[in-house]
């Protein structure tokens, strides 16, 4: 039982850095589709250098947890899997057409309107993906995905288009937003200027002021849309939802002061008592009301050897991913003056 709180924990721990990494991503895509006015190129040209060097990368951690729900908790990734095929679709589709898009506008021969329609799919799907990744989430703790004599229910719709679950979809994009905004407030201070600091920290303020409205409407709603989430919160998570209220103030501080990198790394730690939050309302369900972390584990030593090599992996990936970052940032993103001849030399061919 422990051993399977564990690699529970772990897996839950994997989803939040990949919101916090992958999230930032994301939310750039959704500044790229906001960017206008004489601010656009400068803003979209901030977000290709940051996404550059990490945007691939980032999916590791999504495959990890992938394939370690997979194994841990075999039964709850055939749940899910077949309940929710139609929004996994959609969101494999919005992550290939995301990063697919990315590099062809970035770093193909394109004429103007060809790299403008590239842009569009990068921004639009940046948009569509966290809505239907919090869409699900709302959906898996609302109670509805019931198993009904050992068999999981397929292509489920209504469940993940409830007034609880579209407003936890709207709240992934806002938190992503304000992720990005947040990062990208550091990257332009990292490169002294002023102008994207500003813009990007007010977009990080309304971003975040919207996060919060629509989480208290979620709150307001799960009652009667997750009463199992909202029982849970009430019984044991109270204090975690005052924790991570604090924390969101304290982000909103900390931009509003100028602090950048202060607010970058309140922000990390504001997504994972977000998520953190919602895990420990939901325990001991891993799929409510049916399905629990102890009567979906794997037998015990896969769960040790699961765990064994989670650590291990997990050890050595965040200092590769922080060496990538710091190190390789520069040689792997194209600076804006070659993505400008790449352009004109397409226009002229």
């Amino acid at each position: 039982m422990i051993l399977a709180y564990a690699v529970a924990v772990l897996l839950w721990l994997s989803l939040i850095i990949y919101a916090a990494l992958e999230g930032a991503d994301f939310g750039g895509g959704v500044w790229d589709l906001l960017a206008f006015g004489s601010q656009k190129e400068p803003m979209r040209n901030l977000i290709k250098n940051a996404i550059g060097a990490v945007w691939e990368a980032n999916n590791v951690w999504l495959t990890y947890l992938i394939v370690g729900l997979m194994t841990a908790f075999p039964f709850v990734a055939q749940t899910l899997t077949t309940a929710f095929f139609i929004p996994l679709v959609l969101i494999l589709i919005g992550i290939v057409l995301r990063g697919a898009a990315f590099v062809f506008r970035t770093f193909s021969a394109n004429t103007k309107l060809v790299s403008t329609a590239w842009g569009r799919i990068f921004s639009i799907s940046s948009t569509f993906t966290p809505f239907l990744f919090g869409a699900m989430a709302a959906a898996v703790s609302s109670g509805q995905v019931r198993i009904v004599n050992g068999q999981p229910p397929v292509g489920l719709v209504s469940v993940w288009l409830t007034p609880f679950a579209i407003v936890v979809g709207l709240m992934g994009i806002a938190l992503s937003a304000t992720i990005a905004a947040t990062y990208l407030t550091v990257e332009a201070q990292g490169q002294g200027d002023t102008a994207m600091m500003e813009a990007f920290r007010i977009r990080g303020l309304i971003a975040g002021g919207v996060m919060a409205a629509l989480g208290a409407v979620g709150i307001a709603l799960s009652p009667w849309q997750a009463p199992i989430l909202w029982g849970g919160m009430i019984a044991h998570a109270i204090w975690a939802v005052v924790i991570t209220v604090l924390l969101g103030l304290a982000v909103a501080w900390a931009l509003f002061y100028r602090h950048y990198r202060l607010s970058r790394l309140l922000m990390i730690i504001e997504t994972g008592a977000l998520l953190g939050t919602w895990g420990l309302a939901q325990i001991p369900y891993i799929i409510p009301p049916d399905l629990t972390v102890a009567n979906t584990a794997s037998p015990q030593t896969t769960l040790t050897e699961l765990f064994i090599s989670a650590l291990i992996g997990m050890s050595m990936l965040i200092p590769s991913f922080w060496f990538l970052f710091h190190v390789f940032k520069g040689a792997l993103v194209m600076p804006p003056i070659r993505e400008t001849e790449v352009r004109e030399e397409g226009e002229r061919s």
